[in-house]
């Protein structure tokens, strides 16, 4: 509640008047101070200083004699874009400051704010998900995107984690037309949200690599998930790999069961330090299924 605020000398219910009026050329004052929800000495008083500065002009109302219709003057139009202007450059340097992904959190939350504040339940449905597969602009880093900040917050991961995943990811993109191997996105408003990879060549011998399975937090818990494992696994059957494996690390209970919900079973464990720090390393493998 400063004096000035959106880069102007001018005070919250004036700023509100001016986009108040941008939008509702013509408006009344008794119809604005409905709208701003103040009092009618209120609203008197900001409109004359308004009009004295030269951002408000008062015309004739045809249909009503003692009430003035309300439009904004060049200079008003003028001052009034430079309050969007100074908006539009807050938000997004806000949003940009939000790790990948979370600005879509915010976004829903307004959204579902909104909603609340309108009097309706609150229960817009999310956009769907969509599962698509091989290559998309922008996929290597977003996946790498995701991988990095969910292993910094559960595993403490560090660079060589997210340089390992990159330069990984960007080797496999290159292999995609080879048979055998095949990536999917989860795609939510053209974004993508999760990801998992079969890698059919690195390990050799008829067996199939599941690589950089991730779900972005802003969608897990729907069964995601198990979508897009269930989507890799029926590509290794349908290639017929007598093995699938796939290596993680320990203190993911809810992956675990996942995986082995989907016919894998843990066949190796050992703590190694690749990532900086000792990890209690796992290999899990599924046979073919019959």
């Amino acid at each position: 509640m400063s004096d000035g605020i959106a880069g102007t000398d001018l005070g919250p219910s004036a700023v509100h008047a001016l986009i108040e009026i941008e939008a509702n050329p013509g408006i009344t004052a008794r119809d604005l101070g409905e709208l701003l929800r103040l009092e009618k000495s209120s609203v008197s008083r900001m409109l004359r200083k308004l009009v004295a500065s030269a951002d408000v002009e008062e015309h004739e109302n045809d249909e009503d004699g003692r009430a003035k219709r309300l439009r904004l003057s060049a200079a008003g139009r003028e001052r009034t874009a430079s309050i969007h202007a100074y908006a539009d450059r807050q938000v997004r340097d806000a949003l940009g400051r939000l790790p990948p992904g979370r600005d879509r959190m915010v976004r829903d939350g307004l959204r579902l704010y909104a909603d609340a504040l309108g009097g309706t339940t609150g229960d817009t449905q999310p956009s769907p998900v969509e599962i698509v597969a091989d290559y998309r602009p922008g996929i290597v880093a977003r996946i790498t995107g995701m991988h990095v900040l969910y292993y910094a917050r559960a595993m403490e991961f560090g660079q060589r984690f997210e340089s390992v995943v990159a330069a990984g990811l960007a080797d496999f993109c290159g292999r995609l037309e080879n048979p055998g191997n095949g990536i999917w996105s989860a795609v939510q408003d053209g974004e993508i949200v999760g990801s998992i990879a079969i890698d059919g060549e690195d390990l050799g011998g008829d067996i199939a690599h599941l690589r950089w399975f991730i779900i972005d937090e802003c969608v897990r818990g729907g069964g995601l998930g198990r979508r897009l494992l269930s989507t890799a696994l029926d590509f290794v059957d349908a290639q017929g790999f007598e093995e699938t494996r796939l290596w993680t690390v320990a203190g993911l209970p809810a992956a675990r069961h996942l995986y082995e919900t989907h016919g894998f079973a843990l066949a190796e464990e050992w703590v190694g330090d690749q990532w900086g720090k000792p990890q209690q390393e796992q290999r899990f493998v599924r046979p073919r299924q019959k």
